[in-house]
């Protein structure tokens, strides 16, 4: 079978179970997951979705999140996709009467009220919005800006690397206007006037501008500036469209948004956001220098249940201004060490349960995406599941993180020039203070503590004599119909040995 086919193969197996086209109203995915949109959850057979072999877990968020892996989901969405669109042609139009419109609204209205999401909780969900499609671009510009360093380093390419360091520069120079836009596009606002409030911060005629005493630079405020500068569009956009008249709509509604936007950012926004990414900066610098192994060993330990919870999400924008002051984010490399510890575990896991062929599986399926950082499938597939083993995985990442974090306090940084990989992943993104060798060997060194704190603490501590019981069998063999056997003998009798079969 071709990949195309085994891709196809794969969303058409998925597609019963999810309902059908016609239960699908959006398809998306991110790095590893196919994110679905339903209109009924309970015609979702999650059982056997999460027995099909090219699938490692679901989750279930503000969408139905299908895990299938780092390359496989972005080849299997388009095939779903085609698929949905297909099976939606086939279906008979049909004028919905008012009393199904009315049904379809009380259960999306009880469908949403069963999710139980929390304000804070929706509010860190729109900030990964903004900033997660930004990251394909921040890998990309972080990759080649390391390349370019270390052909300068080398003396190699001179004619080369003025052009390398403008391509790696030019997406960091204006990625305030991209999160303006998506900012206003995420809270409701016309996008393009996000941007344009937000092209404010970077344009280089506001160093003519003074406020409370000192010069604007471009650039104050940064990524921050650049996300209160398009909330506060919004505001003003959607008053405008409820006050001004229809006719005038278009040309004032615009014109009031980046006017009275605009002159708010200029003289309030852009220097209050510049204190306080400045502040952050200059927190993250001093907490790793005189705390570095005991903030690597919490944060390190830590991350995978914020992951859980979806609490990681209100570091994103952290990691983007640390980027932005310093040319990379000294947190990502000791939140890494989490993935770490993961693996670890993973491989205690396998050892542990030797008769368990469907752990097993899963486990050497997903640990090549383990240690390029992708630790979902085995979150998702193997330790949370169990137990025991996702707590052990923490402390193996508790270690990680604390061995990156020392060598901060010794003044050895270890940073990332962009956000989302991480394990091996990260090592073309590395950069620091000391050389990208001593960098390197750091960071490597962090994985390997985490790898084998994990997996010491899996392998000695992650089972109870109960749990080895339980899971170490074959499930496929437990689930085979018992053989044929004779009547039962009376109690107090023997059952002689059976004669050798002959062949």
């Amino acid at each position: 079978m071709s990949t195309d086919d085994k891709n196809r193969a794969t969303a058409a197996a998925i597609l019963p179970l999810v309902g059908g086209a016609g239960n699908i109203t959006s398809v998306a995915h991110c790095m590893t997951r196919l994110r679905l949109g339903l209109r009924d959850r309970s015609l979702v057979q999650d059982e056997a979705l999460k027995a099909l072999p090219s699938v490692m877990g679901v989750v279930e968020d503000d969408t139905y999140q299908i895990v299938l892996g780092p390359g496989t989901v972005a080849r299997v969405t388009p095939e779903f996709e085609a698929l949905v669109a297909e099976g939606a042609a086939e279906r008979p139009q049909h004028t919905p009467t008012a009393e199904e419109l009315a049904d379809k609204g009380a259960a999306i209205k009880a469908a949403q009220k069963q999710k139980n999401a929390t304000p804070f909780k929706l509010f860190l969900r729109k900030i990964a919005n903004i900033f997660v499609p930004l990251i394909p671009a921040l890998i990309g510009c972080g990759i080649i800006a390391g390349l370019n360093g270390l052909l300068i380093n080398l003396g190699w390419l001179p004619g080369v690397t003025p052009a390398l360091a403008a391509i790696a520069s030019g997406f960091m120079a204006l990625i305030a206007v991209f999160v303006g836009y998506n900012t206003a596009k995420e809270f409701g606002g016309t996008p393009i006037l996000g941007g344009a409030v937000a092209s404010i911060i970077v344009f280089a005629g506001v160093a003519k501008i003074e406020v409370f005493g000192q010069t604007l630079s471009p650039g104050q405020g940064g990524v921050l500036g650049a996300l209160g500068a398009a909330v506060l569009a919004v505001y003003v956009e959607k008053w405008c469209r409820r006050w001004v008249p229809e006719s005038l709509d278009v040309l004032v509604t615009p014109t009031l948004t980046v006017l009275v936007s605009g002159l708010v950012t200029v003289y309030g926004l852009m220097f209050v956001a510049g204190e306080v990414s400045q502040g952050i900066g200059d927190f993250a610098n001093w907490l790793l220098e005189h705390a570095g192994a005991g903030a690597g060993f919490l944060l390190g330990g830590l991350f995978l249940p914020l992951v859980m919870l979806g609490l990681h999400q209100a570091l994103i924008p952290i990691h983007t201004t640390l980027i932005e002051q310093q040319g990379y984010t000294v947190l990502l490399p000791i939140l890494a060490m989490a993935g770490a510890g993961q693996v670890g575990a993973a491989m205690a896991v396998y050892l542990k349960l030797p008769r368990n062929g469907s752990i097993r599986r899963t486990i050497k399926s997903a640990l090549p995406a383990g240690f390029l950082g992708v630790g979902e499938p085995l979150i998702y597939g193997v330790s949370l599941p169990l137990g025991r083993p996702f707590v052990t995985a923490c402390v193996g990442g508790a270690f990680g993180g604390g061995f990156v974090g020392l060598f901060s306090m010794l003044g050895d940084k270890v940073g990332s020039t962009a956000i989302g990989p991480s394990g091996w992943a990260l090592f073309p993104l590395l950069d620091g203070n000391k050389g990208l060798g001593t960098t390197i060997a750091i960071y490597a060194g962090g994985l390997l503590v985490g790898y084998l704190v994990g997996f010491v603490a899996t392998y000695f501590w992650g089972f109870s004599r109960s749990m080895i019981e339980e899971f170490d069998t074959d499930p496929e063999a437990a689930a085979a119909p018992p053989a044929a056997t004779g009547p039962t003998p009376p109690t107090g009798t023997t059952t002689p040995d059976p004669e050798p079969v002959k062949v």
